[in-house]
């Protein structure tokens, strides 16, 4: 399922529903889809809206695409696996909505913004 798909509240197409996915137990992986930026998004609303937990919502991101696509040395954080995390905040907007907004990024264990 694509992350604009959740952050959207539903499908443009009139397909499923990411977040009703997620609600059975059904939703594994969320990719980029059209929209890359849509990601962190798509895993804060999942938590926002207890959906699913914040280890749960990471998941979709990161360790089940990983091993979906056997990269065996990524997906999580752990002895042995490459450092690749990004550092993010929830910032309250005027109209009282919350965004996820990146504040670092480390790959390989080393800070790249």
């Amino acid at each position: 399922m694509g992350g604009p798909n959740v952050v959207r509240g539903g499908s443009h197409s009139g397909n499923v529903a990411a977040a009703e996915l997620a609600r059975h137990g059904l939703l594994d992986i969320l990719s980029s889809d059209y929209v890359p930026s849509s990601l962190l998004g798509a895993v804060m609303r999942l938590v926002e809206d207890e959906i699913l937990t914040l280890p749960q919502a990471l998941a979709t991101v990161t360790r089940a695409p990983a091993k979906a696509t056997s990269l065996h040395d990524r997906g999580a954080i752990e002895p042995g696996l490459r450092a690749d995390l990004v550092q993010v905040r929830m910032a309250e907007l005027a109209d009282g909505s919350r965004h996820a907004v990146m504040r670092g990024v480390w790959r390989e264990g080393r800070r790249v913004l």
